[in-house]
């Protein structure tokens, strides 16, 4: 391969894990937290709100320092924190950023559910998934997922209107990301059920 031909070669993909892509994902949670249980009895949640978008935005940058991209899930969310810790903040309010979890799961759940009524399955565009389905396994992937996004905005909306802001704060942190991670479990076998084997290379022609 000349020199040419290798300078255009496309770089490989870098991505996060493990617990790099752990604590990128957590820690603006994990801040928010301890922020509102030291101040939250006197000055509300205004302190935590303020600390969790600057630790939401570090975690963007480092993003985008380790792998020089954002992901979509984290981008997206990051910004409706900005919006709305920002109206939080500037209005005193501690409602917006109540509802910020609402926003972003009904805004996940209707992109995914509305891609399937338009015959697409976008999935693998949200959570940049690193397994390859057939057809059927993205539909039904896809449509379990938007619906779980629903269902995560209902439970936000019951929590935080019907129980105390320190509850709302245990169950954004402790409730919302279990509840995920054992959603994501239940769907191991439609995905091992749906996946595709890649084809491994030919054998070389015997001389």
């Amino acid at each position: 391969m000349n020199e040419v031909e290798a300078s255009t070669e496309t770089p490989p993909r870098r991505d996060l894990h493990g617990w790099r892509k752990a604590a990128l994902e957590l820690g603006p949670l994990a801040v928010f937290f301890a922020v509102n249980a030291l101040t939250g009895k006197t000055h509300g949640l205004y302190p935590a709100t303020a600390a969790f978008m600057a630790a939401t935005l570090i975690a963007l940058a480092v993003s985008w320092l380790l792998v020089r991209r954002l992901p979509i899930m984290p981008l997206v969310s990051g910004a409706v924190v900005m919006v709305f810790g920002g109206l939080t903040l500037w209005l005193q309010d501690e409602q917006f950023i109540k509802l910020k979890p609402t926003i972003v799961n009904i805004l996940f759940g209707t992109v995914l559910l509305g891609g399937l009524a338009f015959g697409k399955s976008l999935l693998g565009l949200v959570f940049e998934t690193v397994f390859d389905l057939d057809a059927d396994g993205w539909r039904k992937l896809t449509l379990r997922w938007g619906l779980f996004f629903f269902v995560l905005a209902a439970l936000n909306e019951v929590v935080w209107r019907n129980f105390s802001t320190d509850a709302w704060v245990s169950f954004k942190v402790f409730g919302i990301m279990p509840l995920t991670f054992l959603f994501a479990l239940t769907q191991v076998p439609l995905i091992q059920a749906h996946s595709i084997e890649k084809p491994e290379d030919a054998p070389a022609d015997p001389v």
